[in-house]
């Protein structure tokens, strides 16, 4: 895909409820409406207190989002699937076999798995939104975006 912004962005991860949604709103937080986006999981699972509470650290608020699955998409037509698991991954090839529609795969880490205090935790969630905010904005650059 040429570099720029796609029509359409899905980012997929395993249980919607981390990684996806965390891309999900950084990319309508720098982009707005110019892309549609979307987020999905293989699985559904409630959104993770420590992504609103890391995410709200830098004025996003994901409060609102609701997960869901590959299964609940209205709408399975996308420009570009960004998968951020390897299950999502699989789940995503599968999907687009019949499509006109490119994957990319950006292994990121679940941040779910660290154990330790709830700083430490937190931390590791930090990370993952970072890492997804830089991976987003090199992506998708953007001229006169709020610089985080």
């Amino acid at each position: 895909m040429p570099q720029g912004l796609p029509g359409s962005v899905l980012f997929c991860c395993t249980y919607n409820s981390v990684r996806s949604p965390m891309a999900e709103a950084i990319m309508k937080y720098l982009h707005g409406t110019r892309v549609y986006v979307d987020s999905v999981g293989v699985r559904a699972q409630e959104v993770d207190g420590f992504v609103v509470a890391v995410m709200d650290e830098i004025g996003i608020d994901v409060t609102k989002h609701r997960s869901k699955t590959f299964d609940d998409l209205e709408d399975d037509s996308f420009d570009l699937i960004i998968s951020l698991s390897p299950e999502a991954q699989h789940k995503a090839v599968d999907m687009t076999r019949t499509m006109a529609c490119d994957v990319e795969f950006w292994n990121t880490m679940d941040p779910t798995i660290v154990e330790g205090s709830r700083e430490d935790r937190l931390e590791a969630y930090r990370a993952v939104r970072d890492g997804l905010m830089k991976r987003i904005r090199e992506r998708f650059p953007v001229s006169g975006a709020p610089q985080i």
